[in-house]
C-alpha cells in the first residue's frame, strides 16, 4: 500500500496537471477568444483613430456587435456614456459593488448629448476620469489612459446597411513588467473587462434597436418642454 506522503504527492501532482491544463486553455482559447470577440479578422487588424497614439503598446482587444440601427442611432447611446452620465449599460450591481454609483439611463438625454476634445470620462467618483482625445461624429470617440501607462478606448461605428451599423470597441495599453503586473493584468483585468465591455456592446444594441421600435421616440419627448 502506498504511503500517506505518496498519495499526497500523487494529489499535488494530479492537482498540478490539472492548474496547467487549465492555464493551457486559456491562454491558448479563453484568451484569444474573448479578447476579439464579436470582431471579424478584418476588424481586427484594420487601424483605427487613435490607434497612432499607442504604436508601440503590446496589449490590445477589439470587440464588436451589429446593430440594427443606423449611426446616428446609436452614437447618441455612445455619445453619454460615462458614471457621471448614462453609465455603461453594463452590470451596475458589480460596478455599485465597488462604489461607483452607477446608473445606466435607458433613454437619450439631451443634456448629455455634448461632447468635445478635452472633456473626460469619468469610470469612478474616486478614480482620476479618461481624457476624451478624439471626437468624430457619429464615427469615433477616443479616450485615453488615466494612469501614467499608455493606453487608448475607443468606440467605433460603421454603417454596413442603410439601417444597420457595426459598433467596434478596441482597448490598447501597456502594463507594468513583473509577474504580479502580469497576474494582475492577465488573470484580473482581462476577463472581468471583457464581461463588463460584452454586456455594454449588448446594452448598447437593445437600447438602440429598441429606440428605433419605440413610438414616440424618447429622446424626442425628452427634449420637447410645454
Amino acid at each position: 500500500m502506498k504511503s500517506s506522503s505518496a498519495k499526497l504527492a500523487g494529489s499535488l501532482t494530479a492537482v498540478a496537471g490539472v492548474a496547467a491544463g487549465l492555464v493551457a486553455a486559456y491562454a491558448l482559447v479563453v484568451r484569444p477568444w474573448h479578447l476579439r470577440w464579436g470582431a471579424t479578422d478584418d476588424e481586427c487588424r484594420e487601424p483605427l483613430p487613435g490607434d497612432e497614439l499607442t504604436r508601440d503598446v503590446k496589449l490590445s482587444s477589439t470587440h464588436a456587435v451589429s446593430i440594427d440601427a443606423p449611426p446616428s442611432e446609436v452614437w447618441p447611446w455612445i455619445v453619454q456614456i460615462g458614471q457621471d452620465k448614462g453609465g455603461f449599460y453594463s452590470y451596475t450591481w458589480l460596478e455599485n459593488m465597488v462604489g461607483c454609483q452607477m446608473y445606466n439611463a435607458d433613454e437619450i438625454v439631451p443634456r448629455y448629448q455634448h461632447v468635445e476634445v478635452g472633456d473626460k470620462m469619468w469610470l469612478h467618483p474616486k478614480a482620476p476620469p479618461l481624457p476624451i482625445l478624439i471626437v468624430e461624429q457619429q464615427r469615433a470617440l477616443v479616450m485615453g489612459s488615466n494612469t501614467d501607462e499608455a493606453g487608448t478606448w475607443g468606440f467605433y461605428l460603421k454603417a454596413i446597411a442603410s439601417n444597420r451599423t457595426r459598433l467596434i470597441v478596441r482597448g490598447r495599453g501597456e502594463r507594468k513588467p513583473g509577474a504580479l503586473s502580469w497576474l494582475g493584468h492577465h488573470v484580473l483585468f482581462e476577463p472581468a473587462h471583457f464581461v463588463m465591455e460584452r454586456k455594454m456592446l449588448i446594452g448598447i444594441k437593445q437600447r438602440a434597436e429598441r429606440e428605433r421600435t419605440e413610438k414616440p421616440a424618447k429622446h424626442v419627448d425628452f427634449a420637447i418642454s410645454d
